[in-house]
């Protein structure tokens, strides 16, 4: 009987397609080594976007594809993963240990855009990425509630010169909302406010971070233009809605980030549909492909859509959001899908290119 050969190893590999790099494993290159021993099989995977929860079942297909080769006695399919570090602007001072940075911003308020930035950020520390979350609304920050930190919860200091991140559910988060009482009115003008941001950011010893999330404040104002001439921003999710008000607001936050060479990664939809709790009627009441469109506009993709849900607003509310609560759950896969797609698409990007200086002119 004829041996065992590295084309026969490489086509049962390729019967699987990684549902996130939405190919083989071959093609995306992610097979690092293949070892043959008699009719023993070894492989070697690496992966690069955070795996540690799906790793053991991809494993398990693999070996069971591998076992299924004529003369194949055994297989073991060893499977690593690793973040790595993308700049849109190489040019500018990366934050000491944080590999990248992703705004999550919208047009406007209302949208969802809170809720979802802190389950994106519990599902990509499920999947074993270390994460940080910083709330940028510096006017009504929310996230200290919905990460349930408890009234009157100040960071520690280090020196009286870094703020340590309060943790929460296993990823590290910063708000204004630490630093003042719940009903403070935060009555500052743009530059203030650009200032507290630039602040927070870079006097919170963050330590080694795989994705540090923004919750940005909504719209195309002072603290969007900061952060993206004086931070290297990886890439930027636009949060919208189905309805076109929203969606018209939406495009003018994408226009903003290419403007400034931040690359729209995807658009996450909330409220795209309601299912009556009764019935199960499914109903699209805000529109329907709303940001499909949008993001077959602007070469980008849709990241996730979620429904409009009591269960989504009830955890938020309760300071364990939906992906902390029952990381299984129907709407937290959601979440978790978007998140990998997310994580992907960063992971694959083009980057590199330089931000331009921002000009004012009539069109």
């Amino acid at each position: 009987m004829a041996g065992l050969t590295h084309s026969q190893i490489e086509a049962a590999l390729s019967g699987y397609t990684d549902p996130y790099l939405e190919t083989d494993l071959i093609s995306a290159g992610c097979v690092r080594d293949i070892r043959i021993d008699g009719s023993a099989i070894e492989v070697d995977i690496h992966l690069n976007y955070p795996s540690e929860y799906l790793k053991d079942g991809i494993a398990q297909v693999l070996q069971t594809s591998l076992e299924n080769i004529d003369g194949c006695q055994s297989a073991r399919v060893y499977i690593t993963w690793e973040v790595q570090e993308h700049k849109s602007q190489s040019a500018l001072e990366a934050i000491a240990g944080v590999k990248n940075i992703i705004a999550i911003a919208s047009g406007k308020g209302g949208v969802g855009k809170s809720t979802t930035s802190v389950n994106l950020a519990l599902a990509l520390a499920k999947d074993g990425a270390k994460v940080g979350l910083l709330d940028a609304d510096i006017y009504g920050p929310s996230q200290g509630i919905m990460l349930g930190i408890e009234e009157g919860t100040r960071p520690e200091t280090i020196d009286n010169k870094w703020f340590v991140p309060v943790e929460a559910h296993g990823i590290k988060s910063m708000s204004m909302a630490y630093l003042v009482t719940e009903s403070t009115p935060m009555v500052w003008r743009g530059p203030m406010v650009s200032g507290a941001l630039m602040q927070i950011l870079t006097q919170t010893q963050w330590g080694e971070l795989d994705y540090l999330l923004i919750d940005m404040p909504p719209g195309t104002g002072d603290i969007q233009l900061t952060l993206s001439q004086k931070f290297p921003v990886s890439g930027a999710v636009i949060v919208t809605t189905p309805q076109d008000i929203a969606l018209a607001d939406a495009r003018k936050g994408v226009e903003m980030f290419n403007k400034v060479n931040i690359p729209v990664l995807g658009m996450i939809e909330n409220m795209s549909m309601h299912i009556c709790s009764q019935c199960g009627h499914a109903e699209h009441i805000f529109g329907q492909d709303g940001a499909e469109r949008l993001a077959e506009t602007y070469q980008t993709k849709v990241l996730g859509s979620l429904p409009l849900s009591t269960y989504i607003r009830k955890q938020s509310d309760e300071g364990t959001p939906v992906v902390a609560a029952d990381d299984c759950s129907e709407v937290s896969m959601m979440y978790r899908h978007a998140a990998r797609r997310l994580a992907v698409t960063l992971a694959t990007s083009e980057m590199g290119q330089k931000i331009p200086d921002i000009q004012i002119s009539d069109d």
